[in-house]
């Protein structure tokens, strides 16, 4: 018998599913413009590397936008958070698509971030009461898929067709598929009313939890280990490595398909095995980074390491979400932004100190010798919660419908998992 959700007994709901193609189309625009920068930098008079702002205000409003449009959007039903996110990011890239003014594309790059805060906050909580405890994990692992496999199909085609179209192209293109998502969205997401007893006060008491700070602190630390690495692999690839520089799109393919895979263990192991999961992936990107280095010489190995990287830190990101979200049991909208938050401060943060690695002795070595000690100090965070202890009275509490030939749903459960 099928669920109030639409979801076989042991299936996902439908709505995760339509949740996760949201998150595709903002994975795409968030690393989309790396593979355009030349041409948006002609077209708009400026140089590539002012142009690369571009791609630095988009992290920038989503460390700061997501919690700020997540407190700003509490009151309001889910449903309509997410369809006006939706709303504002088709908008956002049809005025960008429209502009000859690099301000305004700029700011509507902005505007656009906000937009995705809004909706991976609210995503993420409806993903998760709709599965229940015992799939929320999972159903973070295929959300986040999707973002994934933006890196995967996503970014290539763009650039590809950017490359033919001109940057203005994919833009129109994410313009219309949010506008359908946003139809989709308003068509499988159940009316429902925000919870009277939610308030800004019980979202920040939430976070006053130590669990749910480590649960933050492994999500910056690993994925400011996997992307100072990621970042400047294509040095390392064509230099070392000697893989000529038209292949290196393919091996950043592999590294994609490394990353949806990493996200689908994770997501089907970490609501049995959280910790073990964790730290075993943690320490395996640690080990495999290290290996990088010297194995970097090699083709062969450099592509099945750049994989092995992948594969082993994306494991981490849907279980320390999952967990965080949990965490903050009755209140859980804030943590989920400042979860997205965490992940594009780890973003920052290790990109920045491997650029600074790059250009000391360390030279080529030096992204990959930063991701490494990055992914170590990820178990500091995770031993303490494994010693802590994840299991718990945090609730996970679904909204209840307000449309009168709708049934109510709720998902008022007491998690246990084991460590």
């Amino acid at each position: 018998m099928s669920s109030a959700t639409g979801s076989a007994p042991g299936r996902l709901p439908f709505v995760v599913w339509v949740l996760a193609a949201g998150t595709f189309l903002m994975g795409t625009t968030e690393f989309v413009i790396a593979g355009l920068l030349p041409e948006m930098a002609a077209d708009l008079n400026v140089s590539v590397s002012h142009a690369g702002l571009l791609i630095t205000a988009f992290a920038v409003g989503m460390i700061v936008g997501g919690p700020t449009m997540a407190m700003a959007t509490l009151r309001l039903p889910q449903r309509h958070t997410l369809i006006g996110a939706l709303a504002v990011f088709a908008l956002g890239h049809a005025v960008a698509a429209l502009s000859t003014s690099f301000t305004v594309v700029l700011t509507a790059r902005v505007v656009t971030a906000l937009a995705t805060g809004a909706f991976w906050a609210v995503g993420f909580v409806i993903a998760t009461t709709t599965a229940g405890p015992a799939r929320a994990t999972r159903a973070v692992g295929v959300m986040m898929g999707g973002l994934t496999l933006a890196n995967v199909i996503g970014v290539p085609i763009g650039s590809f067709v950017g490359h033919y179209t001109g940057w203005r192209g994919p833009f129109w293109a994410l313009a219309v598929l949010a506008a359908l998502a946003a139809a989709f969205v308003g068509r499988f997401i159940p009316r429902t009313g925000q919870r009277a007893e939610v308030s800004v006060r019980a979202e920040v008491q939430a976070l006053k939890q130590g669990r749910l700070w480590l649960a933050l602190g492994a999500a910056v630390l690993i994925m400011g280990g996997v992307l100072a690495t990621y970042t400047y692999i294509t040095p390392l690839l064509t230099d070392r490595a000697g893989i000529p520089a038209g292949a290196v799109p393919l091996v950043l393919i592999a590294f994609g398909i490394g990353a949806l895979g990493g996200t689908a263990i994770g997501g089907r192991l970490g609501d049995r095995r959280p910790m073990v999961t964790t730290i075993t992936a943690a320490a395996a990107t640690s080990l495999i980074l290290l290996a990088l280095i010297p194995a970097s010489n090699s083709p062969v190995a450099a592509v099945v390491l750049v994989f092995g990287m992948a594969l082993a830190g994306f494991t981490v990101n849907p279980v320390v979400t999952s967990l965080a979200v949990r965490f903050a049991g009755d209140a859980p909208t804030l943590t989920s932004a400042l979860t997205t938050s965490g992940y594009n401060t780890g973003i920052a943060a290790g990109s920045l100190v491997a650029g600074r690695a790059l250009d000391s002795s360390l030279g080529l070595s030096g992204p990959a010798l930063v991701g490494a000690v990055f992914a170590a100090l990820t178990l500091l965070p995770l031993i303490a919660l494994a010693l802590r202890g994840t299991a718990g009275p945090s609730r996970i509490v679904a909204h209840h419908t307000t449309d009168a030939d709708e049934p109510r749903q709720t998902a008022d459960a007491t998690t246990t998992t084991a460590r």
